[in-house]
């Protein structure tokens, strides 16, 4: 099986998509411990080993499980990130194999966006 390129987006572009994109669909992969101490603000908590399932899930038990929208699979902007970035790649690819054609791993992952002061 062919290792697919994960695409990623850099602190600088998820930071310009935060709170002013309308179409950021926005994936925090890590534990429930790992969220306690912070999140990015919009992100949707899911496991990464639950991201196979919550996106094979219908739109209606999506929205009443996560509380919103399930993206559509040609959504401009479905990004995944965990802490340091490897759970988050391996969301994306997932999420790429499941047919989100423009599903993307933030790299930096929590640890980068805090540090660099994102609210």
């Amino acid at each position: 099986m062919a290792q697919t390129d994960t695409k990623e987006i850099s602190y600088e572009d998820l930071k310009a998509l935060v709170g002013k994109s309308q179409n950021l669909f926005l994936v925090d992969v890590r534990t429930q411990e790992e969220i306690d101490k912070g999140r990015i603000p919009g992100s949707v908590h899911i496991p990464v080993d639950t991201v196979d399932a919550a996106l094979a899930m219908t739109p209606e038990d999506f929205k009443a499980k996560y509380g919103v929208a399930k993206p559509q699979l040609d959504a401009p902007e479905v990004v995944f990130h965990c802490q340091m970035g490897r759970r988050g790649a391996t969301a994306t690819n997932k999420a790429s194999e499941l047919g989100y054609v423009n599903a993307r791993n933030y790299t930096g992952g929590y640890k980068e966006w805090s540090e660099k002061g994102g609210k």
